[in-house]
């Protein structure tokens, strides 16, 4: 082979887990896949307020958009093992600080430790992150906007909302009014149009849930029940990565591990 042939080769071949995260078994040796990047920002999203510069997603986030422009993944990729085993992030208590630990797929990629004491962590409480009280409904789907905020409304995304809104509200019906009405009369709207530019997005109905919702934190019940009716109304029967259920279940996990580190 020529060695301008080699360097083609080399080019062609797409970044790997195992290239940007110390990572073992078959998951070393998938591509990093662009709606993979999008759990781990929804995670990180959810749990820190935004996502971490040089943290897991954002390098999930560069090595995915290198992939995808080198034609070597689509839009829509996400690995197997991923999908199956998704992202968590944990904190685990020790005097005077945190141990925050991300996983994805059952492998951890990142861990750090936050100081108490510190200016920084201080800033961090400020700014809403894992080391706060539990996490809300209205936190979870404003969450949604960092992550899927471009995402054109489709049923699936209303149904997903007016779910949230029905188990933050305590109601068994949609408010008249309220943030699931919103979503579905957006749907609506966008089922008429041609192409996305001009669709109403996430970020378009989610915008002030944090504060339009009722302090309800999540639960793994919630969650699950979000999910369910997400996937049911989704023509694929799918979650839609990145975006309400997964925002919901991240905060489901991080509520649960607040409660297990208090045991």
């Amino acid at each position: 082979m020529s060695h301008e042939g080699h360097q083609q080769q080399q080019q062609r071949e797409p970044i790997k887990y195992g290239d940007v995260f110390n990572l073992s078994g078959d998951l070393a040796n998938n591509p990093v896949a662009p709606r993979d990047a999008a759990m781990m920002q929804a995670a990180e999203t959810v749990a820190f307020g935004d996502t971490q510069r040089g943290g897991p997603a954002d390098v999930m986030t560069t090595a995915a958009a290198i992939n995808q422009q080198a034609g070597l993944v689509g839009h829509g990729d996400v690995t197997d093992i991923a999908k199956n085993q998704g992202v968590t992030i944990t904190g685990t208590r020790v005097p005077g600080a945190r141990m925050v630990t991300e996983t994805f797929a059952g492998q951890v990629v990142g861990q750090r430790v936050q100081i108490a004491s510190t200016h920084e962590a201080a800033a961090t409480v400020a700014a809403g992150e894992v080391e706060q009280d539990k996490l809300t409904m209205g936190q979870a789907l404003e969450a949604t906007i960092q992550t899927a905020g471009n995402k054109p409304v489709e049923y699936s995304d209303a149904a997903a909302v007016a779910e949230a809104e029905m188990r933050a509200t305590g109601r068994n019906a949609v408010l008249q009014g309220g943030y699931g009405a919103s979503a579905h009369s957006a749907a609506a709207y966008n089922t008429g149009m041609i192409g996305d530019e001009n669709k109403i997005k996430l970020k378009d109905v989610l915008a002030g849930a944090s504060r339009g919702f009722p302090a309800k934190e999540v639960t793994r019940a919630d969650a699950e029940a979000v999910a369910h009716t997400e996937q049911r109304n989704s023509p694929n029967l799918t979650t839609h990565p990145g975006g309400i259920g997964s925002s919901i279940d991240t905060a489901a996990r991080l509520n649960e591990d607040d409660d297990d580190d208090l045991r």
